[in-house]
């Protein structure tokens, strides 16, 4: 293993993802569900900075809505961390959070990788990727996407991770894209619970379904085939669970494509959606139309695929 120079004090960027296709299959043994995505990381997102103490880990954020408890991934992140390797210093983590909570950005995954690539630094590289990759995969179902820092296929409960193509990854990266988010969020657990009770009990023409494993993977090879924009592989099987309860999403999304053409999708279990803009369109009238509609608490942000 190549181990680097330990240092005192680092600063991780920690990327929010969009997930631009997701077909949730069906429901596991063990309760988590099984996924075909294609995610990819943004250059926006949060920061953490890391300071090496003598001992024990703590975190202070500047977002106060934050828990900065043994709750936070980042704290159980360094856990794991300390478990792994045996390290027996501590760290300070002061976090600096901008994608917003409960959006299906990714955030709190995010972050738990950048405290395991701070203190990986911090100890002169106690582990190796594949050891990192590990320790991410028991964190959540996420958390190794934010290891790859480049567009990537996801399948299982989301910890199997194979690189986009090269010439797929090209068609991805550099693409400009609004974030969108209303003033409420969408609880992961509850998206998930509803789309497997709804395909337990609900009659077939009421459901928000699973999609066929077939369907999803011929869907996703057909593009990766083809020479088609990002745009044509959009899709997402879990926008009709947070579409019938939260109606402000569809109304909203139908009002753009509508009045500009532009067909917005949401991301993960939401309620952050995402509208892949050409270029040469300008953001500042689409973002007006989502303030409008959706008042203050709105959160709007313009970035592009990493």
């Amino acid at each position: 293993m190549l181990f680097l120079r330990a240092v005192n004090s680092v600063t991780e960027f920690s990327p929010a993802k969009l997930n631009l296709f997701l077909a949730v299959t069906g429901r596991r043994a063990d309760g988590y569900h099984d996924l075909v995505s294609v995610a990819a990381p943004l250059d926006f997102g949060d920061e953490l900075s890391a300071t090496r103490t003598g001992t024990g880990f703590t975190l202070t954020c500047n977002d106060p809505t934050v828990p900065t408890d043994e709750s936070n991934l980042v704290l159980k992140a360094a856990r794991a961390f300390a478990v792994a390797t045996g390290w027996k210093n501590g760290a300070n983590f002061k976090l600096t959070k901008r994608i917003p909570i409960g959006a299906g950005l990714g955030g709190g995954s995010s972050n738990a990788v950048a405290a395991l690539r701070a203190l990986n630094r911090l100890s002169g590289g106690a582990l190796s990727e594949a050891q990192l990759a590990e320790i991410a995969g028991a964190l959540g179902s996420d958390c190794p996407l934010f290891l790859q820092r480049a567009p990537a296929i996801m399948r299982g409960r989301g910890e199997r991770i194979a690189p986009l193509p090269a010439t797929a990854a090209a068609r991805v990266r550099g693409r400009r894209v609004l974030l969108f988010k209303p003033g409420f969020g969408i609880s992961t657990a509850w998206a998930y619970g509803r789309m497997a009770s709804s395909s337990a009990k609900a009659p077939a023409d009421q459901q928000e379904t699973y999609w066929p494993v077939a369907q999803a993977e011929a869907r996703l090879a057909a593009w990766l085939q083809g020479n088609a924009p990002v745009e044509e592989l959009l899709a997402n099987n879990m926008e009709a669970v947070a579409f019938g309860k939260y109606l402000a999403l569809p109304v909203l999304r139908a009002k753009l494509q509508r009045e500009f053409g532009i067909a917005a999708r949401m991301s993960g279990s939401g309620s952050a959606c995402f509208a892949v803009l050409p270029d040469d369109f300008s953001a500042a009238p689409l973002s007006a139309a989502i303030r409008a509609a959706w008042g203050p608490p709105v959160f709007a942000q313009e970035a592009r695929l990493l």
